[in-house]
Parts: structure tokens; C-alpha cells; sequence
């Protein structure tokens, strides 16, 4: 069976998406300017690859290699393989099979399900997290490191039209003034979480309980309450939350 091969990631988004939809497998990010290659897994590629074209998403996670590689590079200089469809009690061992394949260079974790085996935070990423736990906005030396990382890129006009819009969200959150006390009304600020896939040991972090909910279809009320209430239980039987 032939698998779909996108040999230009910006161009096929779209394309991507829809072919993806309530499908499972293993897919394989290679860069077309140095040969270097990320292999994962989703039990939903549709909405793994969702996070993959969401910048917020990207500058989160810098502490994974693919993340700061699509950045710098551009989803037009990565093509995106689909190695294989397969059912979700395979995916640990097929990915398993294709890291022995492959040898992929953008990998960190040691073994597949093993996120943070071997992973070490930049610096980079120990400042956004730092400045998140803390609930500002992200310094300027954080800024200054993502601009550095950024320079000699050549992205196309739609990624850098979502790298301007997120920057624009990151130095101006809710459109108030560091310090600025937020007028009465004006809502309640964003919370990052963590959320751990307990079934494979997957972590992923998002920008908002809103933005986690719509990727796991579930109800913000729901993760607000499991949050608040401390509950060790997974959700559903599957995901855990973790405020940071």
C-alpha cells in the first residue's frame, strides 16, 4: 500500500488536514535542506499535525528539535511523509520500527513513548517556561534569542505572517502593559497547561485550557474542574492535566 507524501509542507497544508482526518499511524518530517528527518506518532494525525501548523505550538515546545528546525527553516523547505496508517495498539512498536529504519536525527527521546528520555531544556525554553510559570510576558531576552534563532530563514509570506501574529500576542497578552492592572470585565487570563496522554506517555503543552479542550473534544468546565480538584484519575481513562 503507497502512503501520501507532501513534498511541500506549507503548499499542502490543506491537504494535509483533510487527508489526515480520524486517522492513525506514523508520519515522518524530513528537511529538504539538510537530509534531517523526525519521526512521531499520533492515535489523531489531523490534530497533531494541527499543532505542528500552529506556531504558538512551536515556540512552547522549543525544547524539541523539530519545533526550533520548522521555525527556522520553514514548512516549505520540509516535506511530510506518512510511513504508515496503523491501528493505535501499534504505534509504539511500527514508530519503532522505523527509528531502526531511519535513525532520525531530530529525535531526542531515547525510545519511542519516551518523550523526555535524554532531553535537556535550552536556555531558551527554560526562560519561556520560567516566564510563564510567573504568568508575564516573555522578557526581552527571550525575545532576542527567538529573533537570533529566526535569522538567516527564509520563510514564506504565511509564516511569517503567523510568526508575526504570535510575536504580537507575546509582547502584547490581552493588549495590557506589563504591570497594568486589567480592567474590570476584561476576562480572565490564559492558562497553560500540560497534557499527558497516559496510554503512551506523550506530553504536549498548549497555550490555554480552551485550546487543550478543542484539541481533545472536551469541555473547558471539565479540565478547569479536574485541575481544581487535584484528581490524580485520568480523564477519560487517558489524559492527565498540569498546570504551569
Amino acid at each position: 500500500m503507497k502512503f501520501p507524501k507532501y513534498n511541500n509542507a506549507d503548499i499542502c497544508k490543506d491537504q494535509i488536514l483533510s487527508d489526515n482526518k480520524n486517522k492513525s499511524g506514523i508520519y515522518m518530517w524530513t528537511n529538504l535542506i539538510n537530509d534531517k528527518r523526525y519521526i512521531g506518532s499520533s492515535k489523531n494525525l489531523n490534530i497533531r499535525f494541527k499543532q505542528y501548523f500552529n506556531a504558538n505550538y512551536l515556540l512552547s515546545n522549543t525544547c524539541m528539535y523539530i519545533c526550533r528546525a520548522l521555525l527556522k527553516h520553514d514548512y516549505s523547505n520540509f516535506s511530510l511523509t506518512i510511513l504508515e496508517y496503523c491501528s493505535v495498539f501499534e504505534l509504539l512498536i511500527r514508530e519503532k520500527h522505523y527509528w531502526d529504519k531511519y535513525t532520525p536525527e531530530y529525535n531526542i527521546a531515547q525510545e519511542p513513548g519516551a518523550p523526555m528520555s535524554g532531553r535537556t531544556h535550552s536556555e531558551e525554553s527554560k526562560i519561556i517556561m520560567s516566564d510563564a510559570k510567573k504568568g508575564t510576558t516573555h522578557s526581552n531576552e527571550t525575545k532576542t534569542k527567538i529573533s537570533d534563532a529566526m535569522i538567516g530563514s527564509s520563510h514564506s509570506d504565511n509564516t511569517r505572517k503567523i510568526i508575526s501574529d504570535t510575536a504580537k500576542k507575546i509582547s502584547h497578552p490581552g493588549r495590557f502593559k506589563p504591570g497594568q492592572q486589567r480592567p474590570e470585565g476584561s476576562g480572565i487570563p490564559s492558562q497553560q497547561i500540560e497534557v499527558t496522554d497516559v496510554t503512551n506517555n506523550t506530553t504536549i503543552c498548549y497555550d490555554s485550557i480552551s485550546e487543550a479542550a478543542r484539541a481533545l473534544n472536551c469541555n473547558e468546565s471539565s479540565i478547569r474542574y479536574i485541575l481544581k480538584s487535584n484528581s490524580n484519575k485520568p480523564y477519560k481513562g487517558q489524559y492527565t492535566f498540569k498546570k504551569f
